[in-house]
């Protein structure tokens, strides 16, 4: 807790809203934006690369917060404070960060598979300044950001030269997808199955449970969907700047509104966990599936209506 007082002995206004800002990159909402955009309009297998590193990842992340069931720094120390804007985000147990988790994870891949320096400076200051936004905003200890640190560095580190190899053995991707719903599925029967004691934060559990059934969903919609893609579909990630403006404009408006609209009918004909697993396999569906088959007629309308 020394460091944290610390970083609550320096806090003001500014370094408030600066951290407050940074601490946005790894949340899941940027993540998912982030492997969209590379999945889309860069380069698919680094895309895949983004995606089973967010997913793997963050199924670890969960498990272990239930397993382990460490509570927040500020639950710990009812003497420490943390900075209220920071409360709404930081949901479940403390041990280890989530947000730390997704950030390392993302920027870290960009920062190993770019090859343009700024970018990869830019990734790694990112990888960085998140992991100490956490703690200076008191939501979590140096424990739980370094943890995650460590857990995403390896993944980005040991799937890479894996991912590498896809193109010659296209059955890694898969592989490695189909051992992320083994322990997805691992981790939900778990925490469904497994007798937490009676002063154990159910509240958080059943939150842990819903993250692991989503990605469960995901999971299985990606290999399903790779498949699909890669015979039927073989969509170019190529095209006129407009064109890839519209493509990820417009695919995540429309993502967001799946993901929204479809929560409330799905929880309430399925239930709750069931739901946010088929809703999460829909919405990978439309990403790889769905919205590419409109990659190229955008593409050919646009260059139609800049040569007139």
């Amino acid at each position: 807790m020394k460091v944290l007082y610390f970083f609550e002995s320096i806090r003001n206004p500014v370094l408030d809203f600066i951290m407050s800002t940074v601490t946005r990159l790894g949340e899941e909402t940027f993540f998912i934006a982030l492997a969209i955009l590379v999945f889309w309009c860069f380069d698919k297998k680094h895309g895949y690369f983004l995606i089973t590193i967010g997913f793997l990842g963050t199924v670890i992340n969960q498990f272990l917060k239930v397993l382990f069931r460490i509570p927040r720094p500020w639950v710990k120390d009812p003497n420490f404070t943390i900075v209220e804007s920071a409360r709404e985000a930081a949901t479940g147990y403390s041990f280890p960060s989530g947000h730390t988790q997704s950030a390392v994870g993302s920027f870290g891949a960009v920062a190993r598979f770019t090859k343009k320096t700024w970018l990869r400076i830019v990734s790694i200051v990112i990888v960085i300044l998140v992991p100490v936004s956490r703690m200076y905003l008191g939501v979590h200890t140096p424990l739980d950001v370094g943890v995650s640190f460590l857990i995403a560095t390896a993944l980005v580190l040991g799937l890479y030269p894996l991912i590498k190899l896809s193109d010659k053995k296209p059955w890694i991707i898969p592989a490695i997808l189909s051992g992320t719903i083994v322990i997805a599925t691992f981790s939900y029967v778990f925490i469904k199955t497994y007798n937490f004691p009676s002063d154990a934060d159910m509240e958080n559990i059943t939150h842990g449970a819903e993250s692991v059934v989503k990605l469960l969903g995901a999971s299985v919609g990606v290999l399903v969907a790779y498949f699909i893609e890669k015979k039927y579909i073989n969509f170019e990630t190529k095209g006129h700047i407009i064109t890839q403006i519209i493509k990820v404009v417009f695919g995540l408006l429309i993502l967001v509104g799946i993901k929204s609209l479809l929560k409330t009918p799905l929880n309430a004909v399925l239930g709750v966990d069931f739901g946010n697993a088929v809703r999460y396999f829909i919405l990978i569906i439309f990403a790889v599936l769905v919205w590419p088959l409109a990659f190229k007629p955008i593409d050919k309308l646009v260059n139609k209506l800049l040569k007139k």
